[in-house]
């Protein structure tokens, strides 16, 4: 039986044994996925025992995605220039880490906005966290000619911005006024999130043909993704990034590449209310 889980603390709200558990059961595989609570100073103990017992491997959340680096041997080259790992693969005892939340972020978009040349769409980015530097990655990876910066705090924004030189920071307060350069407008922060702020966004600036993407997916329809659609924007919703990001890990584990169907979407969509 192969064994699966995701790590964080806490994890209990985590969908990913869901979305696992629904292709192992799809795809006819004995396999097991759960969810594991792993407090930060037992992680590389817990860890260690996971590699014993047999584990194929683990997706990791908040709070471990940096601070598993030093246990993996091996990194990929997304989880190095993204500076976290989500997936690991466990290979004779040794811990490999990837990250899949920039082909999320892509696969995403290309699923919801085929027509969408990435290679010829300048983009704006708002916020500067971990979803913004795999987002960021992904851009970078697909062509995207112009990557606009836009987060609250403008020292943070200049950080992801020193890792990948070919992004330009601008202030938040003239995140509005750039949207006139851009055809792609993604928001990679909590804002707009239950329980969070919400994103004040004035869209008169974004041209026409441009698409709005919001990764935040609780809940799935976001003020931006609203007010963008009144305006006639072609919209992207979150849970698909979830969704895709979760491919690669369970074919990493199963050696089966799974599908994202309309049923699970329908599951996942309403676990996530």
């Amino acid at each position: 039986m192969i064994r699966a889980a995701v790590i964080g603390h806490p994890v209990a709200h985590s969908l990913s044994p869901s979305i696992h558990n629904y292709w192992f059961r799809r795809y006819g595989i004995e396999g097991e996925y759960t969810a594991l609570d792993i407090e930060p100073a037992d992680l590389a103990a817990r860890l260690s025992v996971l590699a014993q017992e047999g584990y194929a491997g683990f997706n990791v959340t908040v709070p471990h995605k940096q601070t598993v680096i030093p246990l993996c041997r091996h990194l990929d080259d997304s989880a190095r220039a993204i500076g976290a790992v989500n997936t690991v693969v466990i290979r004779n005892g040794a811990l490999e880490g990837h990250n899949t939340d920039a082909y999320g972020f892509v696969e995403n978009l290309r699923e919801q906005q085929p027509h969408l040349a990435l290679s010829s769409t300048p983009a704006l980015l708002l916020g500067a966290g971990g979803a913004a530097r795999a987002a960021v990655y992904g851009l970078i990876q697909e062509g995207c000619p112009e990557i606009v910066l836009a987060n609250r705090s403008r020292e943070n924004a200049e950080l992801l911005a020193r890792d990948f030189p070919s992004v330009r920071v601008v202030e938040w307060s003239a995140r509005e006024d750039v949207c006139a350069e851009v055809g792609l407008l993604v928001n990679t922060t909590v804002l707009g999130m239950k329980s969070q702020d919400p994103l004040m966004m004035n869209l008169t600036h974004l041209p026409p043909h441009a698409v709005v993407y919001d990764i935040v997916y609780k809940p799935l329809m976001t003020d931006l993704l609203r007010a963008a659609q009144i305006r006639g924007h072609a919209i992207v919703t979150g849970i698909g990034m979830l969704l895709h990001q979760a491919r690669p890990a369970f074919a990493s584990w199963t050696g089966v590449h799974p599908e994202v169907t309309a049923e699970l979407v329908i599951d996942i969509t309403e676990r996530a209310r």
